[in-house]
């Protein structure tokens, strides 16, 4: 059953809800979950948080970022009492067509490989036309755990600290 959930840009005084939801989602964490670098992201790109939003409450994330050469979506998360209802569909479906407005061509996906729902969810998207890239795979390099809030981030300091697989 899909219930009708409204999108839009989040709000910076709705980073602690989106965090806690991130949390009850049971999303993989990350070392930027923190509000300062969500705060970060919505001064950077102010429209790149979206939220799907029902019954007056967040129910569910998508972060799609757009550099002016390269769309992603990131940290799709939906609260469990909320999934199997579209609200993932209607995050993806919205944020592509936000990212397509503003020139992208190609949009990737970062799914957490060891997710089994993120996985199911991305292997079935195949529908909405995604399909994965046997022929890339992610390094990592962590600059710094977190940033301040005001804070831009830091220059290169030359050390890694750790690199994910696909």
């Amino acid at each position: 059953m899909t219930l009708a959930v409204a999108i839009r840009p989040a709000n910076r005084d709705e980073i602690g809800a989106i965090l806690d939801l991130w949390r009850r989602a049971e999303a993989i964490p990350s070392e930027t979950d923190t509000a300062a670098d969500l705060t970060h992201l919505l001064r950077h790109e102010h429209d790149a948080l979206l939220v799907a939003v029902a019954d007056g409450r967040i129910v569910g994330t998508v972060i799609a970022t757009w550099d002016g050469w390269r769309a992603g979506l990131w940290r799709l998360a939906v609260l469990p009492e909320w999934r199997r209802r579209g609200v993932a569909r209607t995050l993806v479906a919205d944020a592509e067509r936000r990212l397509r407005a503003k020139g992208a061509r190609r949009i990737s996906v970062l799914a957490e490989s060891n997710d089994p729902r993120a996985m199911a969810f991305w292997q079935a998207r195949t529908d909405m036309g995604y399909v994965p890239d046997a022929g890339a795979r992610r390094y990592v390099k962590m600059l710094r755990a977190t940033i301040a809030a005001g804070d831009e981030p830091a220059p290169d300091d030359g050390g890694a600290r750790g690199a994910l697989g696909p």
